[in-house]
């Protein structure tokens, strides 16, 4: 078979793999709470004010994120309506960029075109990777506009006479991750290359004409959105998305719960599953030769670490931050699996791994059987249940045969198709989980049934407030006896105690609601005497409430 031909061949079969294992079934699930529906709705209510610059939230300016991904949902909502998977769909093609890009950075660090293939086989079968590019968070696109700028600068250095080119898309890429998440689009990929030049002792190579013009053109790509919000809203935007979302969460966590030493690396380890084990072993071989083929390890353990400590000593800690290193986690992987299996007398170190993870898949399928027995109420049927662990011991049944026959090659497919087996699943079990995460079908109940006054507010527990209004389109208010705003305040009231929330009521009889368990305690409270309130239904974890003076 010709190089060109089985090149062909392998992008074909990452580009397909893509498509079922990122975008298949997206429609299915409805956008979930809190933050699926906070990025969707912006989106929504910028069109509705017909605004391509500034992004509204509850009618009022939001300057948590930056525009590029709020432009991607609106196109995303032009092309195929408002729904899940538009929403869902530029998500999912940037998971798809990240593979082909993590297939031709292999092929540059590793100059191997099984390892390339390999390599995007490992990206695009890690569940942390999966489960982003099928929701819609910041993270996947700004953390692919990360990938392609340190791929662009790879490429340069690699090849001379790309050199200018390579430099130039660097800082395009890092240009438009800056309009996605913020400083951190240039930060990350310039700290990188930095410590990666100065270790090879080649600094040198950066001081060019053509960083020059990088830098122009990305000051012509980034900043005049930054200078439009600032000469617009002054010391609002400065305040909000300088200090309070991007300073202050150095400094303060957003969930205190989060901040411990340890999180990150059980993010690692654990969204890299199924691999994580060879994540953890590929690890100690970067280390030990870091000087490996054009010092590809070196750029990744640089690409690692220094993800790893931007993220790591902030107080705010989310298992999203970190996706902008696990590019580089599946190269490592990559490179060490193939090498496994092409070197017999390390083949057994792969089969070992293999063994240990399989013991992990039979652990879960403990798990799942357990679940099933203790949550059996959740469901209207176990059918599906039923399936989901016929399935499991099937494939377990079919990894063990490959084990003992110590069939490789087979071995990896079975490992790598392993998360297909629970997305197939959830299309029959969706309309039972679906309401502890989303509040669509609660708010098409409600709309159904009830007439909520027009001029009021849809009183709801804060988890929910932005499904609410995605999905109604109404004003919202949120009962939070005891509690502060969110972490980047929202426009709306925020009854954060009894007499607010009287006042409330007593101007828009009668209020609906959408509340968790825990807040019907607050409401029995602040009801008293003066008015009487009624469970209309429950959904999922959500309780539509009707509230009037008795």
């Amino acid at each position: 078979m010709s190089e060109v031909h089985k090149n062909t061949k392998h992008l074909f079969i990452l580009l397909v793999l893509s498509y079922f294992f990122f975008m298949f079934g997206n429609g299915v699930v409805s956008l979930t709470n809190p933050d699926e529906v906070f990025y969707a709705q912006i989106a929504k209510e910028m069109a509705k004010h017909s605004s391509w610059l500034t992004p509204y939230l509850f009618d009022a300016p939001n300057f948590e994120k930056p525009i590029f991904l709020y432009w991607l949902l609106r196109l995303g909502f032009i092309l195929f309506g408002v729904s899940s998977f538009s929403a869902r769909f530029f998500p999912a093609c940037f998971a798809l960029i990240g593979v082909i890009a993590v297939y031709f950075f292999a092929k540059l660090l590793f100059q191997e075109e099984k390892k390339a293939f390999m390599s995007g086989l490992v990206l695009l079968s890690g569940g942390f990777y999966i489960g982003l590019a099928r929701t819609v968070f910041t993270d996947m696109v700004f953390s692919v506009l990360i990938l392609l700028s340190l791929l662009s600068f790879f490429w340069g250095y690699s090849i001379e006479k790309r050199k200018g080119t390579g430099i130039i898309l660097f800082f395009v890429s890092s240009a438009l991750a800056s309009l996605t998440k913020g400083p951190l689009g240039l930060i990350i990929p310039f700290l990188v290359v930095s410590v990666f030049l100065i270790l090879v002792r080649r600094i040198k190579f950066i001081f060019c004409k053509y960083t020059f013009w990088g830098i122009i053109i990305f000051l012509a790509i980034a900043l005049p959105w930054y200078i439009f919000m600032i000469a617009k809203y002054s010391q609002s935007f400065i305040h909000e998305f300088f200090y309070n979302d991007h300073y202050r969460r150095i400094i303060e966590a957003e969930h205190p719960g989060n901040d411990t030493w340890y999180f990150y690396l059980l993010t690692m380890l654990g969204g890299m599953f199924p691999w994580s084990i060879f994540v953890v072993i590929s690890l100690f071989y970067l280390l030990r030769y870091p000087r490996k083929t054009n010092n590809s390890n070196l750029f990744l353990v640089c690409w690692i670490t220094v993800t790893f400590l931007i993220f790591q000593f902030a107080h705010s800690k989310l298992t999203s931050y970190i996706l902008p290193m696990f590019p580089a986690l599946a190269l490592g992987c990559g490179d060490f699996i193939y090498d496994c299996m092409a070197e017999n007398e390390r083949r057994r170190q792969f089969f070992l791994l293999s063994i240990l993870t399989w013991f992990i898949f039979l652990f879960i399928l403990g798990g799942i059987i357990f679940a099933t027995l203790k949550f059996s109420h959740y469901f209207s049927t176990l059918a599906p249940v039923y399936f989901l662990v016929s399935l499991f011991v099937l494939w377990l049944a079919v990894a063990l045969f490959y084990l003992l026959k110590r069939k490789a090659v087979a071995v990896f497919y079975s490992l790598m198709l392993f998360v297909l087996i629970p997305m197939a699943v959830i299309p029959f079990v969706h309309r039972d989980i679906e309401p502890y995460f989303s509040s669509q079908y609660p708010c098409e109940y409600s709309l159904k049934n009830y007439s909520p006054y027009p001029g009021g507010y849809l009183l709801c527990s804060d988890s929910f407030a932005r499904g609410a209004r995605f999905y109604t389109d109404m004003k919202i208010a949120i009962l939070a006896s005891s509690r502060k705003n969110f972490f980047s305040p929202h426009p709306i009231p925020f009854l954060s105690t009894d007499e607010k929330a009287r006042e409330l009521l007593r101007q828009h009889p009668p209020v609906y609601g959408f509340l968790k368990k825990s807040s019907l305690e607050d409401l029995s409270r602040v009801t008293g005497k003066e008015f009487k309130y009624q469970i209309l239904k429950n959904i999922g974890n959500e309780y539509i409430v009707k509230i009037q003076p008795k």
